[in-house]
């Protein structure tokens, strides 16, 4: 029988199969991603640390990236697949804006800033242990989402801070046969801040074509005292109109908490993070100028993808509590990343906010 395995098949039950693949990694190291031209460097950022040693030590461990400017992490020739990205930003995350382009398409399948991609939306490193992505001490950003592509994949950086940035960073790929009904892997950034009031905040709008949804990442800020996440999730799918085929029944609810992620011991916010979901950044009041509290969660449909064939729209209503038990529609500041996979051609991405728009302030 005629082995079928693709090379960026997840799982470790596939570790042991044959496979018709090559093992790439692009880094400043290696710009290109070529056989046997890893190391070679002669000038780079670590030239004057290796002066001593020379070529093959070192030499060219990271990129500045200038204040304004974009830079190619990758340009590769498929059919093959992304496995891994590794890298550590510095700098205001907001302000650095990952994109990737599939198949020589102008428009990018994916748009966002670089922390919030990672799940790490409020300059302030968050640690998470989940499938797809992990972020480990000293701001060590992990991405796992299988990306394949047919022809072509093209990865870049966009500073648009006023200071040049420094980035470390691999990425891991394969190339390998790419079967033609595969779908290709997408992310977009929204942010409200404020949410006007009584309105749902989007999470993904205007999608068209088949595909899955797999996951979201949420920067919740809150602007009331009390309880914030009482609001319901809910995802629209080919053709529906005023209400969902996919109801939630609370934020909380959703990322797979319950009662106000209140740790009834300490009668605090309890952190936590798993493979497919958590709470895994609260940041508290200080007394001083850091006055709000400021959430971070992540729900992946690793398990429990949402298919779609023609379109898709996900909100989330931000409720609270006023008197008399009644609901308060609350104006908090929130931005999400939406993950999902779709065929081709994609469509234009909303366009990201201002640079202060941006801005965690």
């Amino acid at each position: 029988m005629q082995n079928t395995f693709h090379g960026f098949d997840s799982g470790m039950g596939n570790l042991f199969l044959h496979a018709d693949v090559k093992s790439r990694s692009i880094s400043p190291e290696n710009f290109t991603g070529e056989k046997g031209r890893g190391g070679m460097a002669t000038e780079g950022t670590g030239q004057d640390a290796g002066r001593d040693l020379g070529q093959g030590w070192k030499i060219s461990p990271s990129v500045v990236i200038k204040a304004g400017t974009t830079f190619t992490l990758t340009d590769i020739e498929g059919p093959g697949a992304i496995q891994q990205i590794w890298m550590t930003p510095t700098g205001k995350w907001r302000f650095s804006i990952l994109r990737i382009y599939w198949d020589g398409q102008d428009i990018p399948s994916v748009e966002c800033p670089v922390g919030d991609f990672f799940a790490n939306g409020w300059e302030k490193t968050a640690l998470l242990s989940s499938l797809p992505v992990c972020v480990n001490p000293g701001s060590a950003f992990n991405c796992y989402w299988i990306m394949p592509f047919h022809k072509r994949c093209r990865v870049t950086m966009t500073n648009i801070a006023a200071e040049d940035m420094v980035l470390y960073y691999q990425i891991n790929y394969c190339l390998c046969p790419v079967p033609e009904n595969t779908a290709y892997f997408h992310a977009s950034f929204r942010r409200a801040n404020p949410l006007p009031y009584q309105e749902d905040f989007t999470i993904l709008d205007g999608v068209k074509g088949r595909g899955k949804y797999v996951g979201t990442y949420m920067a919740w800020g809150v602007n009331n005292t009390g309880w914030w996440g009482e609001g319901e999730i809910k995802f629209f799918i080919d053709g529906d109109k005023e209400y969902p085929t996919i109801c939630g029944t609370g934020t909380e609810d959703y990322f797979c908490g319950s009662y106000n992620f209140e740790n009834r011991e300490t009668r605090q916010y309890q952190v936590f993070s798993t493979p497919y979901a958590g709470l895994h950044q609260v940041i508290r009041p200080d007394g001083v100028y850091s006055s709000q509290t400021r959430f971070g969660m992540y729900r992946w449909h690793i398990t429990d993808p949402v298919y779609f064939e023609e379109d898709l729209k996900v909100t989330i209503q931000a409720l609270g509590w006023r008197s008399g038990r009644r609901y308060l529609p609350l104006q908090d500041d929130i931005s999400a990343v939406a993950f999902w996979y779709q065929s081709l051609p994609g469509f234009p991405l909303p366009p990201l906010p201002s640079k202060d728009g941006l801005e965690v302030i």
